[in-house]
């Protein structure tokens, strides 16, 4: 446990960095996408941030330097420098509103919003009873995926993934300072080979307080995140409210409540999609060809940056974000005024490569792929790692699509378990929602109709992306086991259907005479913010002066006071519980993890999946499965005894944690990697099936391997 000092210490870091990034971002939104305001605008200063803080840990990482006081000068520097390059030169929220009449700011800001704005010099209107409904409605969900989380701070992190490479990735980039070089873990997936974005943050978290004391409470600021995206979505066409209380239901569905408490990173991933989509909606919410709404006009590039930049970092987060940001990435451009959209598709490209291209450039670097799972491009071959994939046996849920025994044995049964038992509902007004916006009627009003379309499209992307997934139906033939978890690969598309139905209806309601006003009888205004364009001077915004903008900030203030103050007793009870007495399948690996939670800066080889534990609690030890390296960034298990016990001494390893993920009924009760140890120079300090820890006093003769030569 943490003392005091190194708490607030921890704290200040973690306090530093979000507010200097945050000074950065903050003056990149205004310069590219000053007609900003409100929620939309605290979404791209929150998504630009979230990028500085990952280019910062990439740049330092890529050359083994991401430790506690470069990061910490890095990521100030960069908000400083970008504050005094970006000093305020775009138009401050509601200064173009201010060049129209009172009744236009009023119209304006109604669209816009969905709210009614207050009289001029009067007090704020009470908000509708729709978003009093709404707003309740999300804080249910997130108090529930809080108490969700809340047994994880006495546990500790038990999810497969986050215990298997979750957890191991951030703590290898927090113990090495490397993001660069590959953590080889379990041979199952080539998962050394994903995007790792998420990690990143809770390496972040681990250099400030040197334990993973954030890593199961990160979860639910991305869910709230998602949640301020939802409202954003709506928010163009007055529909926020409903857009906020359909995202809530969809984000707590159970196939999600594994987000909850552990480092899984799809909640982070499908924050940066709605994100991304969100910025589109509110960018190119105006009417005219060459009119935006919030975002004002499609002939600025701000807008291609930001949900370029987005939607960049949701696939550099998961993989199965890499079919619908390439819809929004070829697709966005569409949405430019005429003659300026190779510059918007140049634009949205760089900006998705600088949000998730790192992690594939590495992988071309170490395998020379990209994408190290294709080993082929139709004749073509490609580099690729000559091994198995392990794990799960492959399925797509696009194969079983036609199985009757399938459907009624896994299928239904796993629809039912992941999405409740409203399942054909809520999969049906999703499936609305994403049809509604990408198949529209030929006449449209302009750029928030082709946004709406584009958005649907990248929902049926995803919804795609799931379908054709290798492990969406993972198992035996015949037998999808996997199928319930991989249901996590359909929840974006789930989410961003539910989210769009009450835009999508907006639409046609407007189409058909009724409902959100045609666009081009809005007042829009036309701010110029193009990259180089000299600006012109902006009326001062009444609205800014005085205490109005000071309100919140007591409030807030006073909450991250009580935060900090309740985090004190709560992190020492994390730290001296974890991983105490943890309930895992097997008993063995239950007590090597309750064994190596005190234990402090050891070289431990292991042929367990799940690793984190084996950090323990001060993340100093240093973990690896063992196993060889291959051409083209393989890594492969040793076969024979001689070989194992050559990489032990390879490795010059303290201790071996020898075992299985599991009791297997039929097996022997020790792995054979047991028998391969035993004998002089392994003295076994810990051994209850499926596993056993030995203790290496010598290197151990490979000549020497019990039974039969090569055995």
């Amino acid at each position: 446990m943490l003392d005091l000092p190194r708490y607030l210490l921890g704290v200040l870091e973690i306090a530093l960095l979000a507010g200097f990034a945050t000074l950065g971002a903050a003056a990149v939104r205004q310069r590219l996408l000053p007609a900003f305001s409100g929620a939309s605008a605290h979404l791209v200063t929150a998504v630009v941030a979230l990028a500085l803080l990952i280019w910062a840990a990439e740049l330092l990482g890529s050359f083994g330097f991401f430790d506690p006081l470069p990061y910490l000068l890095l990521v100030i520097a960069a908000g400083l420098a970008l504050r005094w390059l970006l000093p305020g030169r775009g138009c401050p929220p509601g200064a173009a509103a201010s060049r129209f009449s009172p009744r236009q700011q009023r119209r304006t800001a109604t669209s816009a919003s969905g709210e009614k704005p207050s009289k001029p010099g009067g007090h704020p209107r009470p908000p509708s009873p729709a978003t009093l409904i709404a707003v309740a409605i999300a804080a249910i969900a997130l108090v529930k995926f809080g108490l969700d989380a809340k047994p994880k701070l006495t546990t500790g992190m038990t999810g497969f993934d986050s215990t298997w490479y979750h957890g191991p990735f951030a703590a290898g980039f927090f113990q090495s300072g490397s993001t660069w070089d590959l953590h080889f873990i379990a041979p199952q997936f080539f998962a050394w080979f994903y995007p790792a974005n998420a990690e990143i943050f809770h390496a972040v978290g681990m250099l400030a307080f040197g334990r993973d004391l954030l890593s199961p409470l990160l979860n639910i600021g991305w869910f709230a995140g998602c949640l301020v995206a939802c409202w954003c979505i709506g928010r163009p066409c007055r529909v926020a409210p409903w857009s906020l209380a359909l995202g809530a239901v969809a984000l707590s569905l159970p196939v999600l409540s594994d987000q909850a408490g552990e480092a899984r990173n799809d909640i982070v991933a499908i924050f940066f999609l709605l994100a991304a989509v969100a910025v589109a909606l509110n960018a190119f919410a105006g009417g005219q060809r060459k009119q935006g709404g919030d975002g004002g006009d499609s002939s600025s590039i701000g807008p291609f940056l930001v949900v370029g930049l987005a939607v960049g970092l949701a696939a550099g987060t998961k993989l199965n974000f890499l079919l619908p940001a390439a819809v929004l990435v070829l697709g966005l451009p569409m949405l430019a005024s005429t003659g300026r959209r190779r510059r918007a598709l140049a634009a949205t490209a760089l900006a998705a490569v600088a949000g998730g291209g790192y992690w594939y450039l590495r992988n071309l670097i170490h395998s020379g792929n990209p994408l190290p799972w294709f080993d082929s491009l139709g004749p073509i071959s490609l580099p690729a790692p000559d091994q198995a994939l392990g794990g799960r046996e492959g399925h797509t849920v696009l194969g079983y699509l036609t199985d009757g025994a399938v459907w009624s044995d896994w299928l239904l049964p796993g629809l039912h378990g992941g999405l409740t038992v409203l399942w054909p509902l809520l999969g049906a007004l999703a499936l609305a929602g994403l049809l509604l916006g990408a198949f529209q009627p030929r006449v449209l009003y302009g750029g928030r109709d082709r946004a709406l379309l584009l958005a649907g499209l990248t929902g049926l992307a995803a919804l795609i992306a799931w379908l054709v997934a290798p492990t969406s139906a993972s198992g035996p033939e015949g037998m999808p086991r996997g199928f319930e978890s991989g249901l996590r690969y359909l929840a974006p598309a789930l989410v961003l259907g539910l989210v769009l139905l009450p835009v999508a209806l907006s639409a046609r309601l407007r189409w058909a005479g009724v409902g959100c006003p045609p666009a081009q009888r809005r007042p829009v205004f036309r701010p110029s913010h193009d990259l180089g364009r000299p600006q012109p001077p902006q009326a001062k915004n009444p609205a800014s002066r005085g205490a109005p903008h000071a309100g919140p900030a007591l409030p807030a203030l006073v909450v991250l006071l009580a935060a900090v103050a309740i985090g004190y007793p709560v992190q020492r009870h994390y730290l001296q519980d974890r991983y105490a007495d943890p309930s895992f399948a097997a008993p063995g690996l239950n007590a090597a993890f309750a064994w190596a939670t005190p234990l402090s800066n050891a070289r431990i080889a292991t042929t367990s999946t799940r690793q984190h534990p084996l950090f323990g609690t001060d993340l100093s030890n240093e973990v690896q499965y063992v196993g060889e390296r291959q051409p083209h960034g393989g890594f492969t298990a040793p076969t024979t005894c001689p070989q194992w016990r050559r990489l032990l001494n390879v490795g010059n390893y303290d201790l071996v944690v020898t075992t299985r993920d599991r009791i297997e009924p039929g097996k022997p009760p020790y792995p054979a990697t047991t028998r391969w140890t035993e004998g002089p120079g392994a003295i076994p300090i810990l051994r209850k099936p499926p596993t056993v820890v030995f203790k290496l006093t010598g290197p151990l003769d490979p000549s020497a391997c019990p039974g039969r030569a090569g055995s």
